[in-house]
């Protein structure tokens, strides 16, 4: 079970009976929410193995008619998902290499979990990624690949192309992720400077059969923006990615060796990436295991078990993360204030994943950036609370899931000497709910579908 490790401070920290019974609530969803999206029960559930006969979703593998099963992927989740993939096909697995983050704890004895740099990508990712294309590469028209595709996937599995370095890649990377672009305009970028991303993978493990088993923390599950979809083929171009740097005012700035990619791929001199039509793709089988929706029907289901009127408001939630926390904040005064759109007590449910445009030096990310723009709107609202979280267990580049926030947030940060519409602006939301013992902590989950908000009137 994966749990939410100081749940009982954050529930103390509610000042009434009403807050506490709110953030209790809020937390408590959020935690079936994790376990719904759990790789290793999902994993379990979707695939069974009966003889040599392997099922998932509306597909059957007969594995005696392949000579040899290959597996390999990256992400957040891919190691839970190797760990159990192993109990489902044990030594009908030929070998494996997975690259998974740093401190990655799941174990396996056939598929090979190789640790690299998340959300910077760096060297190791790199070894691990130019292994998996030998391995691929050696692959023949009888045999079988499974690629273990999570979130993360993108930055765990770099392979920079042409003269780009690693270092070029982690200076972009960081740049996309400093700017506000979305996670689909990072991954059009990352697809055109990459030998692996873009439907190559698929197209270096031609003739194999490819079965792609993915966990999505991408909104809509749009499959070649999934770890930039390594084995879908691409629906963007070289002009997309440029227009993105230059949208962002980065492709002056971008390294040389990027712009020169780009630039012939855009002229012609390399080729696109892979396109539909693409024979590398006919014998390739895509299955979503597991996604945002998931993860937050699980959360509204767990409001409802309490007795609440509960609604998944959306599992495709975008935009900016304070500006959400703002919308998120004003459902709760609406709860509160006249039962809509749903009467007391009252639950609303929203996945998918925000923004952040840093303009300030502080520390913080999205979800806990949603919680201190709400907590703003909140104020003197009792008995109502919002809750958001990673379902990886990491916001951003801190230690913190998000956080919790309810109608008396502002009023212990103001006695505790805190300025909140400063730190706000500073995008220095850590600090603040550090201070008042409000950040939610799960430790890495194994898991990775997007974040998911959850409101809470009573």
């Amino acid at each position: 079970m994966i749990a939410i490790r100081n749940m009982e401070q954050l529930v103390a920290n509610g000042e009434t009976d009403s807050n506490r019974k709110a953030r209790a609530l809020a937390l408590k969803s959020l935690e079936a929410a994790l376990n719904a999206a759990d790789p290793k029960q999902i994993i379990k559930s979707k695939l069974a193995l009966k003889g040599s006969t392997l099922t998932v979703d509306k597909h059957s593998f007969d594995l005696q008619r392949f000579k040899h099963v290959y597996v390999v992927g990256g992400g957040k989740a891919s190691g839970s998902m190797a760990e159990a993939l192993e109990q489902v096909l044990g030594n009908c697995i030929t070998k494996g290499l997975v690259n998974v983050p740093r401190g990655d704890k799941n174990r396996t004895k056939i598929i090979l979990l190789h640790e690299a740099s998340h959300p910077i990508p760096d060297e190791t990712g790199v070894e691990g990624t130019r292994r998996m294309v030998e391995m691929v590469e050696q692959a023949e028209k009888d045999d079988l690949v499974i690629c273990l595709i999570s979130g993360g996937g993108s930055s765990l599995m770099p392979l920079p192309r042409g003269e780009i370095t690693i270092g070029d890649k982690k200076r972009i990377t960081n740049a996309l992720l400093r700017c506000g672009a979305t996670i689909n305009e990072i991954n059009t970028v990352r697809k055109h400077i990459s030998d692996f991303k873009g439907g190559w993978l698929a197209k270096k493990a031609y003739p194999a059969t490819i079965l792609n088993l993915i966990l999505s923390d991408v909104v809509g599950d749009p499959l070649d923006f999934i770890a930039s979809g390594p084995t879908v083929p691409d629906s963007t171009t070289f002009s997309d990615a440029i227009n993105i740097l230059k949208k962002y005012a980065i492709w002056d700035k971008a390294p040389k060796a990027i712009r020169k990619v780009l630039s012939d791929g855009e002229n012609g001199k390399i080729p696109e990436t892979p396109k539909t039509g693409d024979e590398a793709f006919k014998r390739v089988f895509n299955v979503v295991v597991g996604n945002s929706r998931l993860a937050s029907l699980a959360a509204c289901n767990a409001l409802k078990a309490e007795g609440l009127n509960a609604v998944l408001l959306t599992a495709t939630m975008e935009g900016e993360a304070r500006h959400v926390g703002v919308l998120l904040a004003s459902i709760g005064r609406e709860l509160a204030v006249s039962g809509n759109p749903v009467s007391k007590p009252a639950g609303v449910v929203a996945g998918g994943e925000t923004t952040v445009t840093v303009t300030g030096k502080g520390l913080g990310s999205r979800n806990q950036e949603i919680a201190l723009a709400a907590a703003l709107k909140l104020k003197g609202f009792s008995g109502v609370a919002i809750a958001s979280m990673s379902t990886d267990g990491i916001d951003g580049p801190t230690d913190a899931a998000g956080a919790v926030a309810d109608g008396e947030t502002v009023a212990r940060a103001v006695k505790r000497g805190l300025k909140p519409e400063e730190l706000l602006v500073d995008n220095d939301s850590y600090h603040f709910f550090e201070k008042l013992g409000d950040l939610i902590f799960t430790g890495p989950t194994g898991t990775n579908v997007n974040d998911i908000s959850v409101v809470v009137a009573v």
